[in-house]
C-alpha cells in the first residue's frame, strides 16, 4: 500500500511540475517557435488534403464522362457520384491526425520529415527528465537545420532510407519504450541495469550525435557539388569570359 501510494503521489508530482513547465515553454520564445511550426504543419496537411480532394474529383469526372458514351448519363452519373463518395472516404480515412503521432511519420514525404519530427518530438517532452528534455530541444533545433538539405536528397538512395529509419523509427522506439516503464520506476536502478531515465537520455545523445553526422555529410555534398560546379566554370571560360 505504501508503494502504490508513493507511486500515485509521483505520479501528480509529475503531472504537476510539467504542466507548469508547458506552460512557461508556450509563452517562451522557443513555445512560438513551436506554435509557428505547428500552425505551418498543420497547413500542409490542409494543402495535401484539398489536393487529393481535387484528385478524387478529376477521377470521378472523368469516369463520369467515359461512361456517359456507352451508358445511360443517369446511370454513369450514378456511378461516378459512387466512385466520388467512395474515393472522398478514402482520403479523408488517410489523412494525417490533427495531433503528431508515429503514423504522421511514418507517412510524411521526405521534404516534411524532419518538420513533422520536430513537431513529434515536441509533443513528447511533457514528463521528460531535464537532461532528455534538454536533448530534445538540440534535437529539434538540428531537425529544423537538416529540413532543407532532405528536401534536395533523393528519397530512393540510401541516406534517405537511413535517415528515415533514424528519425521516423528508432527515435519513437526509444520514446515510447521509456514512457512504457511506469513513473516511479524511470529514475531507478534495477537489477544492475541503468534507470530507464539514463537510457533514455544516453539514447537520445546517441541519435542527436547520428543527426549532426547526417547533416554533415549531407552539407559536405552539397559543398563538393558546388566545388565541382565552380571547377566546371573555371575550365569552361577563360578570364576574358570567352569559351574554351
Amino acid at each position: 500500500m505504501v508503494e502504490r501510494a508513493r507511486s500515485v503521489a509521483a505520479g501528480f508530482a509529475d503531472v504537476g511540475l510539467t504542466q507548469a513547465e508547458e506552460l512557461l515553454r508556450r509563452v517562451s520564445p522557443e513555445g512560438r517557435a513551436q506554435a509557428r511550426r505547428e500552425r505551418e504543419a498543420r497547413a500542409r496537411r490542409h494543402r495535401r488534403l484539398l489536393a487529393r480532394l481535387v484528385l478524387a474529383a478529376a477521377a470521378s469526372l472523368l469516369v463520369w464522362a467515359l461512361l456517359a458514351l456507352a451508358v445511360a448519363p443517369a446511370v454513369a452519373l450514378a456511378v461516378a457520384a459512387a466512385l466520388m463518395l467512395l474515393l472522398t472516404t478514402l482520403v479523408l480515412l488517410r489523412a494525417a491526425p490533427s495531433a503528431p503521432g508515429r503514423e504522421a511519420l511514418a507517412g510524411a514525404a521526405l521534404p516534411d520529415l524532419a518538420a513533422e519530427a520536430a513537431l513529434w518530438l515536441a509533443a513528447q517532452r511533457r514528463g521528460l527528465p531535464p537532461p532528455a528534455l534538454r536533448l530534445s530541444e538540440t534535437m529539434t533545433q538540428r531537425l529544423e537545420t537538416l529540413a532543407p538539405r532532405l528536401a534536395q536528397l533523393d528519397p530512393r538512395s540510401p541516406a534517405a532510407a537511413q535517415v528515415r529509419a533514424l528519425i521516423a523509427v528508432e527515435l519513437p522506439e526509444l520514446v515510447d519504450g521509456w514512457r512504457a516503464v511506469p513513473i516511479s520506476l524511470r529514475g531507478s536502478a534495477r537489477d544492475g541495469a541503468p534507470a530507464p531515465d539514463l537510457l533514455l537520455e544516453n539514447g537520445l545523445r546517441l541519435l542527436d550525435g547520428e543527426l549532426a553526422r547526417v547533416d554533415s555529410q549531407l552539407g559536405r555534398g552539397a559543398l563538393d557539388g558546388i566545388a565541382v560546379q565552380g571547377r566546371y566554370l573555371e575550365l569552361k571560360y577563360d578570364a576574358d569570359g570567352d569559351l574554351r
